[in-house]
């Protein structure tokens, strides 16, 4: 048996699974051409990048500098040994509860043991190639802790929007808010009016010029209000003394047993946000693209980075979704985007370290306000909480957990209460038989070559029915997406026969919205077959209702001409 032959029996190998995506596209060939473009899409993202790695290093209770050091030297690895052709890694507004909790009880040298020991669970996940399981977290998990973690950041940025002067700022929320409202007499106007000019220039940004770097114009715009007007407000220079012109030498504090293993729970922490933030960063670019991550490749990635980064002095690196988009649409061809956009962030320290000391600190919280705005997913929100009342209870569970009590915990009681709502929901469809299964069971990141098209599946050449036998939810979600997004030439009717899908929930509806507007985009005429009224209730719920889907009884009258063929 040849090696293609036995890459096909046992699936790809361990090179094959472990290859990082810049090697991949060196091999496919790259050219100038792609160089010209990977140099536009890494400045773009840098320009992006630069506010925001300060921002969110302020925000976590730590220097500005140590933001840009986690662009820099984490940024650079996970683009030079990912798994993943375009993901971005940086600081990102996830990790701010979780490092601002553990400076304040460990100091920074906590940091780097828990950040360091979340690194080696990465590298080992992706070893032992478990990074697919980290895909079963259910969809209202994702949007509960992502909503809740919103609520802190912008709960946790009152203080510098409004110049408010407090001794000690409480880390949980009703404190802190009392906190802050015993504060409101030392408001500071000047302050006040920084952020309300930063928040408006950048809403002004999106709206008017889409293309230009809202946050760095709003930043910029700030500074020079701030020095014509002579305003009397927090600056990075009056309240860190600006930041360094080149990177620290490597460095680890002093080791303790004692240290290590009170770090041991944070390191856990991190490195579960971090697979999970990182790695659902790389389904949106392949949502994007086309293209498939190689998910365990990319926790090794991300684990080396990590270690790096606060080696090098900076703080929690994973892949960011926000700058991993923008470098898509800005035109990146691969990797080399990202190692770029690293490359410019250190130039800039290098040559332009000193315009940071004028940065107004209210510039730079109206910046992650509008992050948090973002990351709330307000509509996806609302369509849980329409979807159904188990979906809903996961949801607001794990939301509430995360904002009043603690992130892990929230993420490991949506996980729980998910698999509990599953099996309930198992339990009620014992009438419906298995079924013939559609797709095989298949345990690599990522395999050569799609999946054949059976042409006696379909009437004619314009038509490809796709059928889904069995419960559609979450932890099957990867694998039916897989089988998907392989369909070779689109034709211009796609039919999802889903008569024998007796239930589907909303991690597998949100996954099949976004494979059918891509196909809808490329012309593609979509229409469900059999589907069960609760089924397509749930489908409805995710914009998946007629009159831009059809919906039809059975195969068997699309096969006898019942749709019109027609893009």
């Amino acid at each position: 048996m040849d090696s293609t032959a036995q890459s096909r029996s046992f699936g790809p190998s361990v090179a094959e699974l472990y290859t990082p995506k810049l090697v991949t596209i060196l091999r496919e060939g790259y050219g100038f051409r792609d160089f010209g473009a990977d140099a536009v899409a890494g400045l773009t993202v840098a320009i992006v990048a630069l506010p925001l790695s300060m921002a969110i290093a302020i925000a976590s209770g730590v220097s500005p500098d140590r933001g840009l050091y986690t662009a820099i030297v984490g940024g650079f690895l996970i683009s030079l040994l990912g798994g993943s052709r375009f993901q971005i890694g940086g600081p990102a507004g996830a990790f701010i509860v979780v490092v601002a909790a553990i400076v304040e009880r460990q100091g920074y040298d906590g940091l780097v043991f828990a950040t360091i020991i979340a690194g080696g669970i990465m590298i080992l996940t992706g070893v032992l190639r478990l990074g697919t399981y980290v895909k079963y977290v259910p969809y209202p998990v994702t949007v509960g802790f992502t909503a809740g973690i919103a609520i802190i950041i912008l709960a946790s940025q009152v203080k510098e929007l409004f110049g408010l002067q407090l001794l000690t700022e409480p880390a949980a929320l009703v404190p802190k808010a009392v906190a802050l409202w015993s504060a409101a007499g030392t408001l500071n106007p000047a302050t006040v009016t920084i952020a309300l000019l930063s928040l408006l220039t950048i809403l002004l940004v999106r709206h008017l010029r889409p293309n230009w770097p809202a946050f760095l114009v709003a930043v910029a715009a700030g500074a020079v209000a701030t020095l014509l007007l002579h305003l009397d407000v927090a600056t990075v220079g009056s309240r860190f003394g600006g930041i360094p012109n080149s990177l620290p030498a490597p460095h680890l504090p002093a080791f303790s047993l004692e240290k290590l293993k009170a770090a041991l729970p944070d390191g856990v922490a991190i490195a579960l946000l971090g697979s999970i933030e990182s790695l659902l960063s790389a389904v949106v670019a392949d949502g994007m693209t086309g293209r498939r991550h190689r998910s365990n490749c990319e926790l090794v990635a991300q684990g080396i980075g990590n270690i790096a980064s606060v080696l090098f002095g900076g703080i929690c690196v994973t892949g960011t979704i926000a700058r991993t988009a923008t470098n898509i649409r800005a035109g990146a061809r691969g990797p080399i985007a990202g190692i770029l956009h690293s490359i410019y962030l250190l130039l800039f320290i290098v040559f332009a370290a000193p315009i940071v000391a004028y940065i107004p600190l209210a510039s730079l919280s109206a910046v992650l306000v509008m992050v948090a705005w973002n990351m709330t997913e307000k509509d996806e929100f609302r369509s849980l909480l329409k979807s159904s009342r188990g979906d809903a209870v996961v949801l607001l569970t794990t939301f509430g957990l995360t904002v009043f009590e603690d992130l892990i915990i929230a993420i490991g009681a949506g996980v729980v209460l998910g698999a509990l709502l599953f099996m309930h929901r198992m339990a009620e469809s014992v009438e419906v038989g298995s079924g013939p299964r559609l797709i095989r069971e298949d345990e690599a990141d990522e395999t050569s070559g799609r999946t054949a098209y059976d042409s006696s599946a379909a009437s004619t050449r314009d038509l490809m029915i796709y059928r889904i036998s069995g419960a559609f939810f979450f932890a099957a979600t990867a694998r039916v997406s897989q089988v998907l997004e392989r369909v070779g030439d689109l034709p211009r009717v796609f039919v999802l026969d889903f008569s024998e899908v007796p239930f589907i929930d909303s991690t597998a509806a949100h996954a099949l919205e976004g494979f059918v507007h891509k196909l809808q985009r490329a012309g593609t005429q979509v229409c469900f077959a059999g589907a069960q009224p609760r089924v397509r209730r749930t489908l409805a719920t995710f914009g998946l209702d007629e009159p831009s889907i059809r919906y039809v009884e059975d195969t068997e009258a699309i096969r006898h001409g019942a749709l019109n063929l027609q893009r």
